[in-house]
C-alpha cells in the first residue's frame, strides 16, 4: 500500500488524520507541504490545494479528513473507525466529534483572521463572534466528556476523542489568549492522556515530518 498524506502537522485536520491512520494500522508516507509557503508545489499534487490531501495507490486524490477516514476504514483490517451500534452511544460519539470539529473550525478561522489578514482589514465583530462560538463549543464538549469516561491504557481513543484532543492542543498552541485550562478541565485531562500515546507523539502539533521520533532536532521549516 502506498498512501501519501500531504499537509503539515500544525494543521489540526492533517494531524487528526495522521493519528487516525495509525490507529487503523495503515502505513503511509507524510509529504509535509504547506498550503501557503509551498502553494505551487502543493498545487502540482492537488490543484485545489486543500490539506489534508491523501494520494491513494492508484493516484486518486482525496480531500477532507472525515471523508478520508471513511475511505481508510475500508482499507483497514481493524474496526477502529466503526461507530457503536447502540443508538445512544453512537449519538454521544457523534456529538463529541461534532463539537470538537466545531472547535477546530472556529479556532482555525480565528487564526486566519488574526494572523493572516492585515490588521486594517480585520472585522472585530466577526472576530468576537468566532471566539464566542469556539468557547461555547468548548464548554459543551467539556460537559459531554464528563459523561463519557475514557481509559487509554485499556481502550484506544475513538475518532471523537482523537478530534477532541487535537482540537484542544491546537487551541492551547494557537489561541491561548482565548482559553483557560481550568475552565475545560475534563477536556484538558483527556488531552493530556491522549498526548502521551505513541500515535500522538509520532504526529505532534508541529512542522515535523511524520513519524517524529523526538530524538532529532531536524524540523521542516515550511510555514503553514
Amino acid at each position: 500500500m502506498n498512501l501519501r498524506l500531504v499537509g503539515l502537522l500544525d494543521s489540526p485536520y492533517v494531524r487528526r488524520l495522521a493519528i487516525a491512520l495509525q490507529l487503523m494500522d495503515l502505513q503511509f508516507r507524510h509529504v509535509p507541504l504547506s498550503v501557503f509557503s509551498t502553494y505551487y508545489e502543493f498545487a502540482q499534487i492537488n490543484p485545489v490545494v486543500k490539506a489534508p490531501t491523501l494520494i491513494c495507490d492508484d493516484e486518486a486524490v482525496l480531500m477532507d479528513s472525515g471523508l478520508i477516514v471513511q475511505f481508510a476504514s475500508v482499507l483497514s483490517n481493524n474496526s477502529w473507525a466503526t461507530l457503536p451500534n447502540n443508538r445512544k452511544h453512537r449519538a454521544q460519539r457523534l456529538r463529541i466529534e461534532g463539537l470538537a470539529l466545531a472547535v477546530l473550525e472556529k479556532s482555525v478561522q480565528h487564526v486566519y483572521e488574526t494572523q493572516l489578514r492585515p490588521s486594517e482589514k480585520q472585522h472585530q465583530p466577526w472576530r468576537m463572534r468566532v471566539a464566542i462560538q469556539m468557547t461555547e463549543a468548548l464548554s459543551l464538549l467539556n460537559e459531554e466528556l464528563k459523561s463519557s469516561p475514557w481509559d487509554f491504557s485499556v481502550n484506544q481513543p475513538s475518532m471523537a476523542e482523537v478530534t477532541a484532543a487535537v482540537a484542544w492542543t491546537f487551541c492551547l498552541e494557537m489561541v491561548p489568549q482565548l482559553v483557560e485550562r481550568e475552565a475545560f478541565s475534563t477536556l484538558d485531562r483527556l488531552t493530556n492522556d491522549a498526548e502521551q500515546l505513541p500515535e500522538f507523539k509520532r504526529a505532534p502539533h508541529s512542522e515535523h515530518t511524520y513519524p517524529y521520533s523526538g530524538q532529532s532536532d531536524e524540523v521542516n521549516t515550511r510555514s503553514s
